[in-house]
């Protein structure tokens, strides 16, 4: 055997002795630790991620969700993303009624008041989503493909003679964003948990520009000449009519 293959061997070694202190040594519990752990690793499915993080999710939202009175997890979920507010609203159906969970804060948010209209324009869309995908390798930790655009968007970028208007917007970890809403990874890992439990197809995800359950005669517009924007508010303001605290 050469240097060099005692060396590669030295270090795979290494790695794999690191990687096994890590696991036993229960530091896997830290998402950032997590995160290295699995890049060293290689690409992770979702079941390894659920599988890593279900013990420290539901021991934070345990508690939370008896608190609210609700069955834990929740078959339909509704995140609620107030950008001026810089929060996001856990809501979960309880016997077919909207019921308030908890708030987490937006770390990380760019753009100004207002929908997204084009790619590049680093604007959080603003509108009711679906959750269209899971990446559970995701540069920033771990992030959920929100379904923009959707038919609204498409449509009123058909009237403005609008293209290319842009994707891959997403609810992730880390506090950094250019379009998408970065929740932090413990945050994301409790997000993430859910909507898998759930069902990503019984998540629903509302954004809007600040919260027009306490402000609701206001329309922000800033720079954007849009006719069609108050009636984007109201289709969103109609929608929050069941989901008061």
């Amino acid at each position: 055997m050469g240097r060099y293959d005692v060396m590669k061997k030295s270090i795979t070694v290494g790695v794999i002795i690191l990687l096994s202190l890590l696991i036993t040594g229960g530091i896997m519990a830290k998402p950032y630790l997590r995160s290295v752990y699995y890049r060293i690793r290689g690409q992770k499915t979702v079941d390894d991620v659920i599988n890593s993080i279900e013990n420290d999710v539901k021991n934070k939202l345990d508690p939370e969700f008896n608190r609210a009175g609700v069955s834990f997890p929740p078959k339909r979920i509704t995140f609620i993303a107030l950008k001026q507010e810089r929060e996001l609203e856990l809501w979960v159906d309880e016997n077919n009624e909207w019921v308030y969970v908890k708030t987490y804060p937006i770390l990380g948010l760019s753009g100004k008041s207002g929908p997204k209209l084009k790619e590049g324009d680093r604007q959080v869309p603003e509108g009711i989503y679906k959750i269209a995908g899971l990446n559970p390798n995701s540069y920033y930790h771990l992030a959920m493909l929100i379904s923009y655009p959707n038919d609204f968007d498409k449509e009123k970028a058909k009237k403005d003679n609008r293209t290319n208007l842009g994707g891959d917007i997403c609810i992730h970890g880390s506090n950094a964003s250019a379009g998408c809403l970065a929740m932090g990874d413990e945050a994301s890992e409790e997000l993430f948990y859910l909507a898998v439990k759930g069902g990503i197809d019984n998540v629903k995800v509302i954004i809007l520009p600040y919260d027009f359950r306490k402000e609701k005669n206001k329309i922000e517009t800033e720079d954007n000449n849009l006719e069609w924007l108050p009636e984007l508010y109201d289709i969103i303001n109609d929608e929050l009519k069941e989901y008061k605290n």
